[in-house]
């Protein structure tokens, strides 16, 4: 098993141990749930990688760390809607094609947002990504559109776009190359100057060159 599909493994061994534990032990929001070092003898991965999964878990707002005090279950509802979103999403049959189709229609909207408001495309993440690329810097791909959706200000639509990105196709976790160049910075300069369609063409001619150059 390599290692994103280690991560992957971890990451729905942990939510599937949740739900037992909150079903079993009747968890209510508030309610501490088990130590790293339980999770990672409960479900016989690497403390490193529950605690990845955990911090993901964090960030669609299903638990919240208390500096010192541990792990909580933070909602309900937020579990429900990204145990629904992961059952969807992760079926052994579900073509991994709608998952590619609805992250990237999260991310055509996030950059409709931005180009069509004047403060967020005055946002110093675009010309620090801009800068980062020109010095050929090492960006990883997706975090490039996660600053996408941060900035759209649409906290469901980035949990949810999280849940997306994390079982989307490998290239994304990598690191850009001097081909992609031109392609992001074309893209983040129409970002800044809110040319929403240069934006989007700059954006589908990205994800046609990761198609065509996935390993």
């Amino acid at each position: 098993m390599n290692k994103k599909q280690e991560n992957k493994k971890a990451f729905l061994e942990i939510v599937s141990k949740l739900k037992d534990i909150i079903i079993k032990e009747k968890l209510q929001p508030g309610d501490k749930l088990p130590s790293e070092r339980v999770l990672s003898e409960m479900l016989g991965v690497g403390r490193s990688s529950v605690r990845e999964a955990l911090r993901s878990l964090e960030l669609l707002g299903i638990i919240e760390t208390r500096h010192g005090g541990g792990t909580f279950l933070a909602s309900s509802q937020q579990y429900r809607l990204v145990e629904l979103l992961a059952t969807f999403i992760l079926q052994e049959n579900q073509s991994i094609t709608d998952v590619h189709k609805t992250r990237e229609i999260h991310e055509r909207e996030a950059i409709r947002i931005i180009c069509a408001d004047r403060r967020l495309r005055q946002l110093p993440v675009w010309e620090s990504l801009f800068l980062k690329i020109e010095l050929e810097t090492a960006v990883i791909r997706d975090h490039i559109l996660r600053e996408l959706l941060i900035a759209s200000g649409n906290r469901l639509a980035l949990r949810i776009w999280i849940q997306l990105a994390a079982y989307s196709a490998s290239s994304l976790k990598k690191e850009t190359t001097e081909e992609e160049k031109p392609i992001l910075q074309r893209l983040l300069t129409s970002l800044q100057l809110g040319y929403e369609k240069e934006a989007l063409k700059a954006y589908a001619d990205w994800l046609d060159y990761l198609k065509t150059h996935e390993e």
